[in-house]
């Protein structure tokens, strides 16, 4: 697993959670979509339990380049619904998976849906005469053995494959176990009665936010019991964040390797994020060289922001509340209207953040947080991805 380099361990949380204000800042449903879409068997209670079950994965499997027109399709003798594949110098036929039958399919240009409607027997004629006949000359196979061979993914011979384990050694050296071993653990849970975060929740398949399937891992990770303090709400009490980060990868490419950080307010049980900012990401194609831009770009951006002062941060939230752009109702409007903002939603900003603040906006803190929470109303995708944009872009001139 390598050598692992973790934080202080974190400071117990305070009795009770934190009174955090989910209102400010974004909402972001990544993290509650993964937890929505996970059965039982690919939710993880540790980051020790998912390295071991993909680590074992990957010492069972193989990947080599091969000649498409060498590789033989047959219907399985034993259910002829099923087809199996022989590959060059095999022992014996291998199983493509729901993706990897995809993923060949789509290469030689046929389309799966309709060939997994066909009887083994014609799908294989079809799948072996594209395959034959095809300009491509090779494919990288990569074949994991569990009681069976299974034929996991299809790829480009020049695809870079970065394994599942190696992302959670990655993670594991900043978090440990990520159950509260060290800064880094599985989040709590907002409780909206009272509008209070507890970070101290047991970890459970309901409650866990570390996934890992036949195709993908996903992990989820927040600093709560160490809230940041970056200015004051209206009531004069502070406003707490906390960082979190989320990372993704697939190594038999059904996703990039990707990885985001940010600063949030509270996770709820529905795993939404609240109260986002600061939210930067970094995407991994796996193309050629993705192992080597693994290595010195993502894995070491983790570690920056894992190992960094929040400082920054604070002072962007301070400058952002003391950059005075308007002092009266024209400035407010012109101020709006000079960024595309129509008459009609100019003044609805205005009203959020009169009735929510206290005072009509005068800084850029005051018109971003005008402008995300009418975000949050628009129900089409478009326009609200447009207003967040409009929100990162001014906190950015501050920033």
């Amino acid at each position: 697993m390598g050598v692992v380099e973790v934080l202080d361990p974190a400071q117990p949380a305070r009795t009770g959670g934190y009174k955090v204000d989910v209102s400010r800042g974004e909402r972001n449903g990544r993290v509650s979509s993964e937890w929505f879409n996970r059965p039982d068997d690919e939710r993880y209670l540790s980051l020790d339990d998912l390295w071991a079950n993909v680590k074992g994965r990957s010492e069972r499997s193989r990947s080599r380049v091969v000649q498409m027109a060498d590789i033989r399709v047959e219907a399985a003798r034993d259910n002829p619904e099923r087809l199996h594949l022989m590959l060059p110098k095999a022992q014996e036929p291998v199983a493509p998976t729901h993706w990897a039958f995809g993923q060949l399919a789509s290469i030689v240009g046929a389309p799966a849906s309709y060939l997994r409607q066909l009887p083994a027997p014609l799908a294989g004629i079809n799948l072996q005469y594209g395959l034959t006949n095809h300009r491509a000359e090779q494919v990288k196979t990569f074949e994991t053995e569990d009681g069976r061979t299974e034929l996991r993914a299809v790829t480009g011979p020049d695809y870079g494959r970065i394994h599942d384990h190696e992302l959670v050694e990655a993670v594991q050296r900043i978090a440990g176990n990520g159950t509260g071993d060290t800064r880094w653990k599985v989040p709590g849970v907002l409780d909206w009665s009272t509008g209070v975060y507890n970070p101290d929740v047991e970890i459970s398949r309901d409650t866990t936010t570390l996934y890992a399937s036949d195709r993908d891992v996903f992990l989820f990770l927040v600093d709560d019991r160490n809230p940041i303090e970056a200015g004051k709400l209206p009531d004069g009490s502070p406003d707490l964040y906390f960082r979190g980060f989320y990372c993704w990868n697939s190594e038999v490419g059904a996703k990039t390797l990707g990885m985001a950080s940010f600063y949030l307010r509270a996770v709820c049980q529905n795993r939404n994020l609240w109260g986002v900012e600061d939210f930067q990401e970094i995407k991994i194609r796996h193309s050629k060289y993705a192992a080597s831009r693994f290595a010195h770009e993502a894995a070491p951006a983790l570690t920056r922001f894992a190992n960094s002062s929040p400082q920054s941060f604070m002072n962007g939230i301070k400058a952002a509340r003391q950059q005075i752009v308007a002092r009266s109702d024209e400035d407010r409007t012109d101020f709006l209207r000079k960024r595309g903002f129509s008459k009609v939603e100019s003044g609805k900003i205005i009203e959020k953040v009169l009735m929510e603040e206290g005072h009509p906006p005068e800084s850029i803190f005051d018109f971003v947080q005008g402008i995300t929470r009418l975000a949050r109303e628009k129900t089409q995708q478009d326009a609200r991805l447009t207003l967040e944009g409009h929100a990162k872009k001014l906190l950015d001139r501050v920033g």
